[in-house]
């Protein structure tokens, strides 16, 4: 990784943490899918888009109805519950 994409990551990673009060370091707790019959919608305010099928990292279980997690594309947001399954 340049040192260029190093700084794009941590700036990215600031931004989020002031975006969803988030203190403390990103750690990823587990892995989950999107689940492949829901379906797909555009992300909005603080959602994040879904892709049938796609694995994302979960950064932190908020509530009963939704996970904040992370794509593919490094970028933050909630999720529904409902559409999650584990790997």
């Amino acid at each position: 990784m340049t040192l260029k994409e190093c700084e794009k990551e941590e700036k990215a990673d600031r931004e989020f943490q002031k975006k969803f009060k988030f203190e403390g370091s990103i750690n990823v707790l587990t892995r989950m899918m999107v689940d492949p019959a829901a379906m797909e919608k555009r992300g909005g305010g603080k959602n994040l888009p879904l892709r049938r099928g796609e694995i994302l990292d979960v950064i932190q279980f908020t509530n009963q109805e939704q996970i904040l997690c992370r794509n593919s594309q490094r970028r933050y947001g909630y999720v529904p519950r409902a559409v999650m399954l584990h790997l």
